[in-house]
């Protein structure tokens, strides 16, 4: 499943296949969280470049819900999107939800975002759910904790993680056959915080029951950037060389490049859809990607822009329309000009994993 081609003090260069295609690592997943990145279409998605995208469990099961997904045979025919497709477990969405949920060994029982209906997510449930999907990497079910933790309250949330971890493979491959995703794969979630011996524990217990790949979670959520590259140093020697290695929940262009001298191969984050809604596009400065300055953040919606004849970008739409344009339509809230952006910028992160594969 995951050839590890070469590694080097940059990181680590290599191939996942997938039941949907062979995907290059280190490689980027644009958030589809609903089933579409936002403003764009599955064919923008495939123009850009991107090989996979990253879907939600929790808000899929919510709506469209789990039948209209059988009626359709799984999200790839719904979208109709010919690449490879994660799922994340809904863990993080829970555990957003604090309060409006509560923790048990059977599951996590939290009140609908949507209509304040009570609902119950297992283990179990979790795997059915990303089957009916049918993703190409499920998630296990995790516990994700908000940080600052005590070390009592990341030691618990790790037991049940751990425990949670093998309920969810036990049913993952219970539900193989007569999936519409039979060849998927499975990824346990490594937690802990920032609590090095705790994190340590938790990769140990995952390695021992045996995934496919490993993520670690629980970070992106208000940490030190050094705290978590300490983290990703921690892990490098007891995650498996011949596994991938998952960084959950986003970062900014320089600490991916980090990162991946950290043993890193999969990213996700919402910054460059999010951003690009509010006007603010990421381009290349140069292309040495050992300095931090290699990218700027440019605010279209500032005055400098208004008389720019300067191409977005240097093809396809991104070419053909101005700077000048570009804030224009924010001006005047144009949601073209939020698709615009969001192509800007996921070719962008794009376009970053293609030099860090040549960088490392």
């Amino acid at each position: 499943m995951f050839k590890l081609a070469s590694s080097s003090p940059n990181g680590r260069r290599g191939s996942l296949e997938t039941p949907h295609g062979t995907l290059e690592t280190p490689f980027f997943m644009p958030i589809a969280t609903k089933g579409a990145v936002k403003t764009l279409s599955s064919q923008d998605i495939e123009q850009i470049g991107s090989p996979i995208i990253l879907s939600n469990t929790y808000h899929l099961w919510l709506r469209p819900g789990m039948e209209v997904m059988k009626e359709f045979g799984g999200l790839h025919k719904l979208m109709d999107w010919k690449g490879a497709i994660l799922t994340d477990s809904g863990g993080f969405q829970v555990f957003s939800l604090s309060g409006l949920r509560k923790l048990s060994e059977n599951g996590v029982e939290f009140q609908s975002h949507i209509d304040g209906a009570k609902l119950m997510l297992t283990p179990e449930l979790c795997m059915q759910i990303q089957r009916t999907i049918g993703s190409d990497i499920v998630m296990v079910l995790d516990v994700c904790t908000e940080l600052p933790a005590t070390k009592e309250a990341l030691e618990q949330a790790l037991e049940l993680t751990t425990r949670w971890a093998k309920r969810s493979k036990d049913e993952f491959e219970r539900t193989k056959e007569g999936s519409v995703n039979p060849g998927a794969k499975l990824f346990g979630i490594v937690q802990g915080g920032t609590d090095i011996e705790l994190r340590k524990r938790s990769a140990r217990e995952l390695v021992e029951i045996g995934f496919d790949g490993y993520a670690i979670g629980g970070l992106s959520v208000g940490e030190p950037f050094e705290e978590a590259c300490k983290v990703l140093e921690a892990l490098d020697d007891i995650l498996p060389k011949d596994k991938p290695r998952y960084f959950m929940g986003g970062a900014k262009p320089h600490e991916i490049v980090e990162y991946v001298k950290r043993g890193i191969d999969m990213f996700d984050c919402v910054l460059p859809t999010r951003n690009a809604r509010h006007g603010q596009l990421y381009r290349f400065v140069h292309d040495d990607l050992s300095k931090p300055d290699f990218y700027e953040a440019v605010q279209i919606t500032n005055e400098k822009w208004k008389n720019s004849h300067e191409p977005i970008g240097k093809t396809g739409e991104l070419g053909r329309y101005s700077m000048g344009y570009l804030r224009h339509l924010f001006t005047v809230d144009e949601m073209l000009g939020q698709r615009l952006a969001t192509i800007n910028n996921v070719a962008f992160y794009i376009e970053l994993m293609d030099k860090i594969r040549k960088y490392v």
